[in-house]
């Protein structure tokens, strides 16, 4: 009988986490060498539809309010009956709630494989959080870092080295591949951008819920390359609360007829397609960004700052440029030297594509994934359990108790 493992997801939102949950929910289902199951804290958000799709129309909620109040206990012991219902021997969490969530209800279950995820570095969490995020990784067999930066920094927080495992995210490439047949009068129409002119765009895909994006940095670093490259025009795409703010900064330098600000884009690959350069200014915690391997995917070369796992899919100066976080000058100077080189810019952008296929390809991915429970499976089950029902109560109480 084929082992049942449960993907543990915060919300099904546009994020990039939350991509790589689903990716990977259709990657095992494809494998066949396991049962998979969903399961959630807010069943919400576009990736919804593609879930189920997939086929995963029964996708148990535990809602959460807080993890000190009485619906915590409420959702985990439902959260541990479900388990034991569904005879799930594998729980794999994916942020710091389903972590916290999942692995004292796993452990509440005793279910036999607990694998919490670190997808993040130089936390902005609280004390406290961190606190009873250490003990839901004590309760975990194995805890899956995204990328070595990450590994590097759990390892510095005090947690076994023997307990972490790098699996970098993976990447269809075919997701981001521009249609052959796709003139790019039509990619800009199809993106929202503006026919008319010469311009060469410069594009940054991120999210602006979260100041850690950085745009700023990325519309003071656009002026200074509109001081050299006239032509030069920038690109936004991705939806929050700063878009405003953001907005009003690019009108103060200046930028107003030269940035445009897309929202959420539908259609990434067009995007790419017609971008020149693309850009990741994050000056805040980034584990393994997607964003990168996206634009590399897509034969673009990369202006990144140095953050998480930035250098190991950047070769610098073969695939792209790294520099310091919150420094406009650097990034502008790198982006105008792509913009001036642009053969030395393409071939860039295609050894970019084949650092993807070699080393974060879907196929390497799930087969890491699977060895890894695989592994877990194998190890005798008086090793795998970690801590007994009593123990994971007792860290629960006492994470009431601290906060």
């Amino acid at each position: 009988m084929k082992p049942n493992v449960l993907l543990f997801i915060d919300s099904f939102a546009q994020g990039g986490t939350e991509r790589q949950v689903v990716q990977l929910t259709r990657l095992l289902g494809e494998s066949g060498r396991y049962r998979i199951h969903l399961a959630c804290i807010n069943r919400e958000g576009v990736l919804r539809a593609e879930v189920e799709r997939l086929g995963f129309t029964d996708i148990p909620e535990f809602p959460l309010t807080s993890f000190y109040d009485r619906n915590m206990l409420v959702q985990l012991r439902r959260c541990a009956a479900y388990l034991r219902e569904r005879s799930i021997d594998i729980i794999e969490t994916h942020d710091f709630y389903t972590n916290i969530f999942g692995m004292f209800a796993a452990a509440l279950a005793r279910t036999s494989v607990r694998i919490a995820s670190r997808r993040e570095t130089e936390g902005i969490r609280a004390r406290g959080q961190l606190w009873v995020e250490h003990r839901a990784y004590n309760l975990a067999h194995a805890i899956v870092a995204n990328a070595e930066a990450v590994r590097q920094e759990l390892i510095r927080d005090g947690v076994p080295g023997g307990k972490i495992q790098t699996i970098y995210n993976g990447m269809d490439t075919t997701r981001v591949a521009p249609r052959p047949d796709l003139e790019r009068a039509d990619a800009l129409a199809l993106v929202g951008l503006p026919l008319e002119g010469e311009r060469r765009f410069v594009s940054v895909v991120a999210n602006m819920r979260h100041a850690k994006k950085d745009q700023a940095t990325f519309l003071r670093a656009a002026r200074l390359v509109r001081e050299a490259v006239p032509e030069a025009a920038f690109v936004l795409a991705g939806e929050g609360e700063l878009k405003e703010s953001l907005r009003e900064q690019a009108a103060a330098l200046g930028l107003a007829p030269h940035a445009f600000f897309i929202g959420r884009c539908a259609h990434v690959p067009e995007l790419l397609s017609i971008s020149e350069v693309c850009v990741l200014s994050s000056s805040g915690t980034e584990g393994f960004s997607n964003s990168i391997i996206e634009y590399m995917a897509a034969a673009r070369p990369v202006v990144a700052t140095d953050i998480g796992g930035a250098r190991e899919a950047i070769v610098e100066g073969e695939t792209g440029h790294v520099v310091a976080p919150g420094d406009e000058r650097a990034m502008a100077e790198r982006i105008i030297s792509l913009l001036r080189a642009p053969e030395e810019a393409r071939r860039m952008g295609e050894r970019g594509l084949q650092v993807v296929k070699d080393k974060f390809s879907c196929a390497a991915q799930v087969e890491r994934v699977e060895s890894l429970y695989e592994q877990l499976l194998a190890r005798p089950r008086a090793v795998r359990r970690v801590r007994p029902e009593a123990s994971a109560r007792g860290e629960a109480a006492q994470a009431n108790e601290r906060n």
